[in-house]
């Protein structure tokens, strides 16, 4: 499980291609106490770790993952939001999210409000049901608050900090973001929905 406060920006500094499997080396912010099997975040993709040399970790990743994630795009040089699991104790300053990407977005519009940033986003229409003004949404990895919402887009408002310790700081439009809605917000629309099946 992860909070979606990202700690740090990664580097891929390798990768190896192979048709069913990609192997990804990342140079990592922090690999204290990491170990080969741990789970991490990687743009808000759960990836275990199967190499660790010094900061440098190789994760592979299958086709699957590639095709439903913006990692398939990532090249040598590219940023990344890295997350470590989280242990128990710690403190949940975001929300729960699984690491499980369920869709991309892709930033249509891209504003500067003082230090700040506001973005547009635009996901498929059948995920515009989990999205709520002041609501949260994990968003490669982070965990942010919706804000004005419409038919297929809604707003994210970037503060700073955000900006400075995430990927958020250098995407543009038409880039795309892994979109995760985590599991409370799913089971509560799929409970509202059948109830009002039942009801009709």
């Amino acid at each position: 499980m992860f909070t979606g406060i990202v700690q740090g920006l990664g580097r891929v500094v390798g990768l190896d291609r192979d048709n069913a499997v990609w192997t990804f080396h990342l140079h990592l912010p922090n690999v204290e106490g990491l170990q080969i099997g741990a789970s991490v975040a990687i743009n808000g993709t759960c990836l275990t770790a199967t190499a660790i040399n010094g900061n440098e970790v190789a994760f592979d990743v299958i086709s699957e993952t590639l095709e439903r994630t913006n990692l398939g795009a990532l090249e040598i040089g590219h940023e990344v939001n890295v997350e470590r699991s989280l242990r128990m104790g710690d403190e949940l300053g975001g929300h729960l999210l699984s690491g499980h990407i369920m869709a991309m977005a892709e930033i249509t519009e891209r504003t500067a409000v003082g230090e700040g940033v506001d973005m547009r986003l635009k996901v498929q229409p059948e995920l515009m049901k989990y999205v709520h003004e002041k609501g949260y949404i994990g968003l490669n990895g982070a965990s942010l608050t919706v804000g004005v919402v419409e038919k297929t887009s809604f707003l994210i408002h970037l503060i700073p900090e955000t900006l400075r310790m995430t990927t958020f700081g250098s995407l543009q439009v038409g880039q795309s973001v892994n979109v995760e809605i985590d599991g409370m917000t799913q089971t509560i629309v799929a409970t509202v929905e059948r109830m009002m099946k039942q009801e009709n």
